[in-house]
């Protein structure tokens, strides 16, 4: 069956500067309880913590506890409504150089009443019959089906009836599973079976190399269930069960949707890295690796990059690291298992609906008290970040391009102005060339020995001043036909390994990104990784101790991989096999590199990257946020760059940062966005309290103001720089515990302070600094004060590090003088992290 068109749109030069958002109906329907086999009200145990309450009161509902907090659900129904739906419909998803649409297009058959035909309790005894492992007993399953009735006159063929335009109805299998992963965790499993339905003869078969989307041939039905809603259907075992599950013919599911009940004044809060609200209550949130856009809906800006090339403007969704993940204001959780793109419709006041476009589903229900434990309890499953090398956040990392003399000029600028240095990071170093959004850089990952002249010699003497050279790379290979001077032709050597994306004819897919076409890496193939890692191993022994890897979210959705799978699917798994391959080779290399004592040594390898999803935390070791405007504005500047940081937090993503000064510049006629000066020294206020402090010229560096532009600048950056390293102390307290916990460095106020409903509202405002430091940053052109507020349930008055002036008033508002140079950061009163770090400014004489 065709489910999948795509249309291209990488070439079309003018277009709608306000396109439209994909929008799907919210499903209704109705839920229909098997009496003869359903108790009115019973619980059922889940493994040894968790049980499910089951009433047939108000049409039927159920939820999920934790045995401790038996009266407190983690998940529950609406009374008399379907918690589970499912359809058939036509995927078109719209691409223009790594921005996508997904949109469902004619909907073939809707599901969208269910029946509870059964909920039984699954012994370790009956494991063999249905279960290949589970690891904690009883398992709790439910079976029912799901069906629709339609009324609109549309000739849809069924065995035993006669074409018809009066009524068309569907019907089909479906079993849920519940089982206890882990103490705080109950895992949920979603099938449903084939729809007895025919499609359109106009919806044909389609194939990709290893990979089919086809529907099976329908089979006469042997039952009496359109007949009579009543009738119950048995099996005589649960053998049989999955036998019926995994041989009934007909037309399979590719939409899934799960309904299920919140409330009206819940806060919802997650879903990865994103950059306009910290909220969605009342929104809709598709999941779906991307890029950012530019402008996200700030104006003129995404008006004028949206009219010059498709959607590059994107909207208050898009972005480059979203997960299936969320946390309520009430202490609920859950996430989704697989890589299938999913919606979470958060419109309606009372329940949430998940899309899934899919046949099954797979998650996990999360139970906490606090925030932290629920972020404890989600990156325990997923991962979390190693220790980061102690060198990366012990002082600046200069964003620097323009060769080995330049780069010499500005180190001995900072010398003389005393800038605490950790490394330089020369994303030039592969040389650079002009294209028309800009200064870009040659994609053959080895360095340019014609503008860097003594790589190896610079390398060595930032070493000897325990400085160390970072680079950059991505997982996508350009030709090499017009550049002089290269050793390796790392494109021609990709294509002659076949380790290249293809496209559906099997041939070499050219990917259009940014100003020019690529070749991609594809990381399914068994020859990719170690082929990449050789690159890794001869940038490394060129003394290289760390590198952007970017990119990983412009996997095109109609590509074909080695491995055959879903390109859909993979294109959210990519940037986790691209995070993969980095943290294998760092892993290893590690393995090699210890000390007689066995522990690692002090110029350990790290990179950062952007793209992520779910798991991403597990790999990655350092993220950044991508590419924000140079601008003040809400969804795309520097306001947005605090909201990523804040919303990542809740999602896993510990360990972030952002360019200091954004990196989208733009120099049109009538469109002009170039980073101020004042811009530049307030995001340096800011990342001076973040887990890097780099720096970045920008995509125009002539067009921005730099950190060397003048004696106020460097001032400035000396300054703030200090700041950053006056609490390293506390930084390596909260990297290990991001580490040991999932807990990130930049948190939200609502992460320890969640009863405080004032602080639901609160997006790029403030934030703390683990537990003892807060941060009211000033994000405003032209402001010199900001509104602090102070948290209810906060027993220690906070300290204005600069006056000494102390706020003890819970649930206070004060204004406080924020001129630059001296932002508005408080720490604890009488804690040891305060003390030591006003103390550590004291020593580098910055207050």
């Amino acid at each position: 069956m065709t489910t999948l068109k795509i249309t291209k749109k990488h070439h079309k030069h003018f277009n709608n500067p306000f396109p439209s958002t994909p929008n799907s109906p919210f499903i209704y329907g109705a839920l229909i309880l098997n009496s003869h086999k359903l108790p009115s009200h019973q619980i059922y145990p889940i493994g040894k913590d968790f049980q499910l309450n089951w009433s047939s009161k108000n049409g039927g509902f159920l939820s999920i506890s934790h045995k401790s907090e038996p009266t407190r659900p983690l998940w529950s129904t609406l009374p008399g409504e379907p918690f589970i739906s499912a359809a058939i419909a036509e995927t078109e998803v719209e691409e223009s150089r790594g921005s996508f649409v997904v949109k469902d297009k004619h909907v073939h058959s809707l599901s969208n009443n269910q029946t509870i035909d059964d909920i039984r309790i699954i012994n370790e005894s009956d494991k063999d019959q249905l279960f290949s492992s589970y690891p904690l007993f009883p398992v709790l399953m439910i079976t029912g089906k799901v069906f629709g009735v339609s009324k609109r006159k549309k000739k849809v063929r069924f065995s035993r009836r006669k074409d018809s335009d009066k009524e068309n109805s569907t019907c089909a299998r479906y079993w849920i599973l519940f089982d206890q992963k882990e103490c705080h965790q109950v895992g949920f499993q979603v099938r449903i079976g084939k729809t007895d339905v025919e499609l359109p003869k106009r919806v044909s078969p389609r194939s990709y190399r290893n990979f089919s989307l086809k529907f099976g041939r329908i089979r006469r039905r042997r039952g009496g269930w359109f007949g009579g809603l009543k009738k119950s259907v048995t099996v005589s075992s649960l053998a049989e069960e999955k036998i019926v599950m995994k041989s009934s013919e007909g037309v399979v599911n590719n939409r899934f949707y799960l309904t299920y009940s919140s409330e009206r004044n819940e806060k919802i809060f997650g879903f990865g890295e994103q950059f306009s609200h910290m909220n969605f209550k009342g929104k809709r949130v598709p999941i779906f690796v991307q890029e950012q856009g530019i402008g996200r809906g700030d104006q003129p800006i995404t008006f004028a990059a949206n009219l010059v090339s498709y959607r590059a403007g994107g909207d208050w969704s898009t972005t480059y690291a979203p997960s299936p993940f969320y946390m309520t204001s009430k202490m609920r959780s859950m996430y989704l298992e697989g890589y299938d793109y999913s919606v979470f419709d958060l419109t309606k006041d009372d329940r949430i609906q998940i899309q899934l476009h899919g046949d099954s589903l797979e998650g996990r229900i999360l139970h906490g008290n606090s925030p932290s434990e629920l972020i404890e309890c989600f990156t325990g499953s997923i991962g979390r970040p190693p220790l980061l090398p102690e060198w990366i956040i012990s002082g600046a990392v200069v964003g620097m391009q323009g060769g080995t003399d330049t780069v010499r000029s500005i180190w001995n600028e900072m010398q003389r102005h005393d800038v605490p240095v950790s490394a330089f990071w020369l994303q030039d170093w592969v040389g650079q060339r002009e294209t028309v959004i800009g200064s870009q850089l040659w994609w053959n990952w080895e360095a340019d020995e014609t503008r860097y002249s003594g790589w190896k010699q610079l390398i060595q003497d930032l070493n000897t001043q325990h400085i160390k050279v970072m680079t950059y790379c991505n997982p996508c290979l350009a030709p090499m036909d017009k550049k002089p001077n290269i050793r390796r032709h790392h494109f021609e050597e990709a294509k002659k390994l076949d380790i290249l994306v293809k496209d559906k004819n099997g041939e070499l897919y050219m990917v259009p990104n940014t100003a020019f076409d690529v070749g991609m890496l594809d990381l399914t193939h068994p020859r990719t990784a170690n082929w990449f890692k050789q690159i890794l191993q001869e940038m490394v022994d060129d003394g290289v101790r760390g590198w952007m890897a970017d990119f990983g979210e412009g996997l095109p959705v109609d590509a074909c991989l080695y491995s055959g799978e879903d390109p859909i699917a993979a294109h959210n798994r990519y940037p986790e096999l691209w995070a993969k391959i980095n943290r294998e080779f760092v892993d290893e290399w590690k393995s090699t590199h210890v000390d007689k004592e066995g522990e690692y040594l002090e110029d350990s390898l790290v990179f950062f990257m952007r793209a992520g999803y779910r798991d991403t935390p597990k790999w990655a070791m350092l993220f950044w946020e991508g590419d924000q405007m140079v601008s003040w504005q809400k969804n795309d500047g520097i306001k947005s760059a605090v909201v990523g940081l804040l919303s990542g937090g809740l999602s896993g993503y510990a360990l972030n940062h952002s360019d200091i000064g954004g990196y989208c510049a733009v120099n049109l006629p009538f469109f002009k966005y170039r980073r101020s000066e004042e811009l530049l020294l307030r995001w340096m206020e800011l990342a001076a309290f973040t887990t890097v402090f780099r720096t970045h010229e920008g995509n125009k560096p002539s067009c921005n103001s730099q950190f060397y532009s003048n004696n106020r600048t460097l001032s400035h950056f000396a300054r703030l720089a200090k700041v950053y390293k006056a609490w390293k102390f506390y930084r390596i307290q909260l990297v290990k515990e991001a580490s040991q916990k999932g807990l990130p460095i930049c948190r939200h106020l609502f992460l320890h302070y969640p009863e405080d409903e004032h602080i639901h509202s609160l997006t790029y405002e403030q934030f703390l600094v683990g537990t003892e430091i807060l941060v009211v940053p000033v994000l405003d052109k032209g402001r010199e004060t900001v509104k602090a507020y102070f948290p209810i349930g906060e027993n220690s008055s906070w300290k204005h590090i600069w006056t000494g002036k102390l706020f003890s008033t819970q649930g206070s508002e004060a204004w406080v003088e924020a001129p630059i140079g001296y932002p508005a950061i408080f720490v604890k009163d009488g804690s040891s992290v305060g003390k030591t770090f006003l103390e550590k400014l004291r020593e580098y004489n910055v207050l």
